[in-house]
């Protein structure tokens, strides 16, 4: 029985019945029963074979994005079943887990008894491979498998796979085929011929002795797993030693500090600058993180999605423990407690290497080794923005955040963050060994160091090279890229990949290095060199990449999600809106929260500066 709240009881008053006894237990029946949609045991089951058992602390919340990675290959997409099942598992809302699985390229959400074709045939349609033949690729692939009797395969456009100098390139899968053709394409598609030979050939790869020199091999001597040097040979030439030497060394104190102070001080003396595109001084970075309360943690960053940019992948799948030797070095120097690796999902033969060898490293350590993960990426251009990154790194979806504070304060699980790029770590132990005068010793026209430029589009010869900082864009043609393809003359470049603009030939006598490009509306960035010819024009060029920051944008702040669409379609107009155009580039430029939508109007500017004749 109720009374009516506020009043004393008094003889007489009015009651309210609130309902029988089974009323009541029904009432509590309903309550108590979860609400959404209940787990599946046959999902549970097959969800937890993939993941493995529950710890007792309960399942990480940031391995989320990893154990939708399993889910995604085992039963090649995601299954609301399977979505459900794991937000149980892991005890987190299933709109969590749902956001999260949308927000990424790579993850394919499935409603109920929905299937994908067995096959998916990803097709690169990026500046370089678009300028290869690309298109042409798209449209005649599904012809060509219809004739063949595949009704299993599907055909589908994709952004940059990061094999700009094989263009065009295709992922079958996620076996990499490399300067592309019908033929080629549907021969990935059989069954491999069993073979006794070797999986990957053995050689020692000293990337100091390519200085001035081609990274990359001839295209005509291209495969997708060149050979490398593993943990052993690594060993066995001295790898690791200089690690050894720093972090076991029985001293004082005052000398270990002494010697670390050595390290930073070479790394500040060589002038290395992060290569991911940033810049910022890699010595400087250290002693600010260093100096920051532990524990400490350190992010590398080697998703490579910058159109153009491939340097990372050359050097992780020929070299990959001087990467590692750099990581372990930077790891002491700072005081760092545990190291993520984020490595692009798109570089598959390079995740399986890096799994390899890092067991090896952590089974047979040369001393002391910190915690090491290795994480996968999902398809989000957006994750190589640090604070994406580290977001990705948690289990979240990769948007950017707002700063202050910067990830040197509060990054990684909140903690002090050391970020890197794969290629600044790389250089580390041939700086200390070599001395940092060697590394600056390297450059030309009043530039100092060594730059791995990514070359791609219209020359004879693309790939990494690694050239003196400053060199110009006619000189990086002529003498490493062999010039232009024949018939083909200069006609523009981008200099910085996809976000760095784009410059006219007259302008090909420019400096390329960090701070010289900034006056001409460009920026170096991760020295993503791409050639353009007189065959080409510059406007398609800004189009396509103007295409990719739309597809690319991570969609949290509007001048970004809004703002890109709007000049992708404004930009296919034979005569541009430049009012329209400026207005749009003026608000992405001052109030996207992150450097894709601040830099996405470089290619709109470099095109109504350089050439007003394409789009009058």
């Amino acid at each position: 029985m109720q009374q009516h709240p506020g009043k004393a009881a008094s003889k007489g008053a009015t009651t309210i019945p609130l309902g029988t006894v089974d009323d009541m237990r029904e009432r509590i029946r309903r309550k108590s029963k979860l609400k959404g949609r209940q787990p599946e045991g046959d999902a549970m089951e097959q969800v937890r074979e993939l993941i493995g058992d529950k710890p007792e602390d309960g399942y990480r919340r940031d391995l989320l994005i990893e154990f939708l990675h399993k889910v995604n290959d085992a039963y090649n997409g995601l299954r609301d079943r399977h979505l459900v099942a794991l937000a149980a598992l892991m005890n987190i809302p299933m709109a969590e887990v749902y956001e999260v699985a949308t927000f990424y390229h790579h993850f394919e959400i499935l409603r109920g008894a929905e299937a994908l074709p067995a096959v998916t045939i990803r097709v690169c349609d990026s500046l370089s491979c678009s300028l290869a033949g690309a298109g042409d690729l798209l449209e005649r692939l599904p012809k060509l498998l219809g004739l063949a009797g595949r009704n299993d395969v599907r055909v589908i456009a994709a952004p940059c796979i990061g094999r700009c100098e094989q263009a065009p390139a295709v992922a079958v899968n996620q076996q990499a085929v490399p300067l592309a053709t019908p033929e080629r394409v549907l021969q990935a598609l059989q069954p491999p011929v069993p073979t006794d030979a070797p999986a990957r050939d053995l050689v020692l790869f000293k990337p100091a002795e390519l200085a001035e020199q081609s990274v990359s091999p001839e295209l005509v001597a291209v495969r997708v797993l060149p050979a490398y040097t593993d943990y052993d040979t690594y060993r066995d030439h001295g790898g690791y030693r200089l690690v050894k030497a720093l972090v076991t060394r029985q001293v004082e104190v005052g000398e270990v500090i002494r010697e670390v102070e050595q390290v930073i001080k070479a790394m500040e003396d060589s002038g290395l600058r992060g290569l991911g595109g940033a810049g910022f001084p890699s010595g400087r970075k250290w002693r600010i993180v260093r100096d920051q309360p532990a524990p400490k943690l350190m992010a590398v960053n080697i998703d490579e999605g910058e159109p153009g940019t491939f340097k990372d992948r050359t050097y992780l799948e020929r070299d990959p423990h001087r990467f590692l030797e750099g990581l372990l070095i930077a790891a002491h120097c700072v005081g760092i407690d545990a190291c993520y690796i984020y490595l692009r999902d798109e570089y598959h033969d390079c995740r399986a290497l890096l799994e390899e060898e890092l067991a090896k490293l952590q089974a047979d350590p040369p001393c002391p080794l910190p915690t090491i993960e290795l994480r996968r990426g999902a398809g989000a251009y957006i994750c190589g923005e640090e604070s994406a990154m580290i977001e990705s790194i948690e289990g979240k979806r990769g948007e950017p955040r707002m700063r202050p504070p910067y990830i040197a304060q509060v990054g990684l699980f909140n903690r002090p963050t050391l970020e890197h790029n794969f290629e600044t770590l790389y250089w580390v132990r041939d700086i200390v060994e070599k001395g940092p005068e060697w590394f600056a010793g390297f450059g030309r026209h009043g530039r100092k160091g060594l730059r791995s430029f990514s070359v791609s589009g219209r020359v004879k010869f693309p790939g990494v090279k690694l050239a003196p900082a400053g060199i110009t864009v006619k000189e990086l043609i002529d003498e490493y890229c062999g010039g232009m393809l024949d018939g083909h003359e200069l006609y523009a470049y981008l200099p910085g990949g996809a976000s760095g603009g784009i410059l006219p030939a007259s302008l090909g006598d420019i400096p390329l290095d960090f701070d010289t490009l900034q006056p001409y509306g460009c920026f170096i960035g991760s020295a993503a060199v791409m050639v353009l010819s007189q065959h080409d024009k510059a406007r398609d060029a800004a189009l396509n990449v103007m295409r990719f920051f739309e597809h690319e944008s991570c969609g949290q702040c509007t001048p970004c999600r809004v703002g890109t669409g709007k000049a992708a379609a404004l930009m296919q107009d034979k005569a541009w809106d430049n009012t329209t155009l400026e207005d749009l580039a003026q608000v992405m430029g001052d109030a996207s929260i992150c450097g894709l939508g601040q830099a996405a109007p470089n290619p709109i500017r470099s095109i109504q500066k350089y050439f007003p004749q394409e789009i009058a």
